[in-house]
């Protein structure tokens, strides 16, 4: 059995390039201020390529002040297609500045934050909300130099979207909206958060609050709710999010309904399979590219000590027009 290779060291970089370890040490980690003769510079570069040495965690952290990991905390929600995707572009935004991204799923029960967070050297913590201040202060504790959002709450975020669908809805002509509750208890509080904006639209158009009723993702339970809203002459229904909205549309079949001719429906999140429902899922979205980069630049302006250009809270959403609603 083939013996695995030994973890190459700068102490090993700099016996094959004939100079001391601290001469390595001020190339490698590029440090300003000292005079290496630009031969020697070049050597030591190519033989670290050659050994394909790779500089640690720690000593690399040592060396620029903080380390290069942020550590995104994902609630213990159901991770659906907007998460993912965001996830996917934070990680190729803040990749551009030299920092690598690590997940940490709260649901998956195990260590808390905080202790991942001092596990993975993190120097940045990100939120999909807001944390808690104990929770703030022990990932300050555990060495992280920025826990961002730091103000943002659920509900900041949340209740302009309700407002939006509502005003979609009663832009087309309803006047008895239904509101379509995610059954994850998870999820409950922005889902109420987007309830109380679809509530404040209907009471500026000077109608009922929306008829809010839960529904899990089943047809059985879809079918249902969609039969007390046409009890209710609900004509358009406000869902949670884009996978509670096709929820809605199954319910709708299995009635016998079809939108938006019986029952106008508009999700939230625009995910990919939005555009395939039978028919098309009219949806509230934003460009998740630049809410990467907004929240990257808000991660490499406070780490530098530069204010930020945008504020990472806020998000262009808006209505994504298509043919069930």
């Amino acid at each position: 059995m083939t013996r695995p290779a030994k973890r190459i060291t700068s102490t090993d970089v700099a016996r094959a390039a004939g100079v001391s370890q601290t001469t390595v040490s001020f190339v490698l980690n590029d440090k300003p201020g000292h005079s290496i003769p630009e031969a020697t510079r070049r050597r030591i570069l190519e033989v670290a390529r050659q050994l394909d040495y790779r500089p640690h965690g720690s000593a690399r952290a040592l060396a620029a002040g903080r380390s290069d990991v942020a550590l995104f905390s994902v609630p213990d929600l159901p991770v659906g297609g907007a998460i993912s995707r965001f996830v996917e572009e934070l990680a190729a935004a803040l990749a551009v500045h030299g920092l690598t991204l690590v997940t940490h799923l709260a649901g998956a029960h195990g260590r808390p934050l905080a202790d991942v967070c001092a596990a993975v050297n993190a120097s940045v913590v990100v939120g999909v909300t807001s944390f808690d201040d104990d929770t703030v202060q022990a990932l300050y504790r555990a060495g992280a130099d920025l826990v961002v959002p730091s103000g943002v709450t659920a509900s900041a975020a949340a209740n302009p979207v309700g407002r939006l669908q509502a005003e979609y809805l009663i832009g087309q002509g309803h006047r008895r909206i239904g509101y379509a509750m995610p059954a994850h208890p998870g999820l409950r509080e922005m889902a109420e958060e987007r309830l109380n904006g679809a509530a404040d639209a209907c009471a500026v158009a000077g109608i009922d609050p929306p008829a809010a009723l839960g529904m899990g993702l089943e047809i059985a339970d879809a079918a249902s709710a969609v039969g007390q809203w046409a009890a209710q002459s609900v004509t358009g229904v406000c869902a949670f999010n884009d996978e509670t909205a096709i929820a809605v549309l199954a319910g709708m079949r299995e009635c016998g309904l079809t939108a938006p001719a019986d029952l106008a429906v508009i999700g939230v999140d625009d995910i990919p399979t939005a555009r395939l429902t039978a028919p098309p899922l009219t949806t509230v979205g934003y460009d998740l590219r630049q809410a990467g980069r907004r929240r990257a630049e808000i991660i490499v302006a406070s780490l530098t000590g530069r204010e930020p250009c945008h504020d990472a809270a806020h998000e262009d959403w808006k209505v994504v027009q298509r043919s069930s609603a």
